[in-house]
């Protein structure tokens, strides 16, 4: 279905499912407003324009790259009003400050981030024309194609320069972030970005190893009443079996192998059958949840077994790039390595 045709959809898709079920009195509209964190120009002057950290006296100069789609770009020598929806885990990687953050309905932002984008203000993660114009942008950098598809890319060009990251439905992360680096001419500070990230996940992975051996884990993502099951090899199911050596559960191996998703749709009685020694648990209903109470769940061994470990919906587990996967890590040997 094509909730899960893009990583970015999934997430806005049920972040704006659950904004529609919760009962509490901080529910947005869900009837397709503008973003209600878009300000007029004349409140964009507030210092959140896009600052590449100090360090390099080169002078920069204005240079023309080709982005995924063949598009010559003009990036301008010193971007500094930049909005790169869903990218925002790279440019604060680079520390950078983007002039507007992706959100859902102005409210559900990337909570994990928020130490850096507190002061961001939010445009709806479609990005409207009308919203993008407003913030005035020297410079704009789209996740991937589908972004841009039928006449938006001349639309957005027409507002700024605008480049497109990938073709990909999802996009290696270190590629994007290895990208970004180029855009900005931060090349030496993304790569170096991406070596720490590596050096933490072997040792990690070691010290993973020395606790459980090859035991087994998956992530399950309760929202809306629904549960979902992470990819073996995407979003953070890569940070565990591809990055941290976790043993896959046969039954996300299954479920992978017809994924279209970061996270697929799994059924309480298929979970009840999920043969996992741990599990992390991104739980957006809250405590109160009605699948919480069912037979079933608490029949599924890691519960059973007291090896489940819980986070809200302002988790980095529903999120990709070096700042959230570094997060993961940190959970996962929080939970793990005792």
């Amino acid at each position: 279905m094509s909730l899960f045709k893009k990583k970015i959809w999934i997430i806005a898709g049920l972040l704006a499912a659950l904004t529609l079920l919760a009962a509490c009195g901080n529910s947005k509209d869900a009837a397709g407003n503008e973003p209600t964190g878009t300000p007029t120009p004349s409140e964009q002057n507030g210092g959140t324009e896009a600052k590449p950290e100090e360090g390099s006296t080169e002078a920069k100069t204005e240079r023309t790259l080709t982005d995924a789609m063949g598009h010559e770009v003009k990036i301008p020598a010193e971007p500094k009003r930049v909005i790169a929806s869903y990218l925002e885990d790279n440019l604060v990687a680079l520390g950078i400050t983007p002039i507007a953050q992706w959100s859902v309905k102005g409210g559900n932002v990337q909570d994990y981030l928020q130490d850096a984008l507190k002061d961001v203000p939010t445009i709806e993660h479609d990005l409207p024309f009308e919203a993008v114009a407003s913030f005035q942008p020297d410079l704009l950098i789209m996740d991937s194609a589908s972004m841009v598809e039928g006449n938006k890319y001349s639309q957005y060009s027409k507002i700024a320069p605008t480049y497109v990251i990938g073709n990909e439905v999802n996009n290696d992360w270190r590629e994007e972030l290895k990208k970004v680096g180029e855009i900005f001419g931060m090349e030496e500070e993304a790569q170096a970005a991406l070596d720490r990230y590596e050096q933490k996940a072997k040792d990690a992975r070691e010290q993973i190893q020395q606790a459980i051996g090859g035991e087994s884990a998956a992530a399950i993502w309760l929202v809306g009443g629904k549960l979902f099951v992470v990819s073996e090899t995407l979003s953070s199911g890569a940070v565990m079996y591809g990055d941290l050596g976790l043993t896959v559960p046969s039954v996300v191996k299954e479920i992978s192998a017809s994924a279209t998703g970061n996270w697929s749709s799994i059924s309480l009685e298929k979970l009840a059958e999920l043969d996992a020694d741990h599990l992390f648990f991104i739980n957006s209903d809250g405590e109160g949840a009605e699948v919480l109470q069912d037979p079933l769940w608490a029949n599924i061994p890691a519960v059973k077994n007291g090896n489940i470990y819980e986070y809200g919906k302002d988790t980095s587990w529903l999120y990709t790039g070096t700042i959230a996967n570094s997060q993961i890590i940190d959970n996962v040997l929080e939970s793990l390595v005792k």
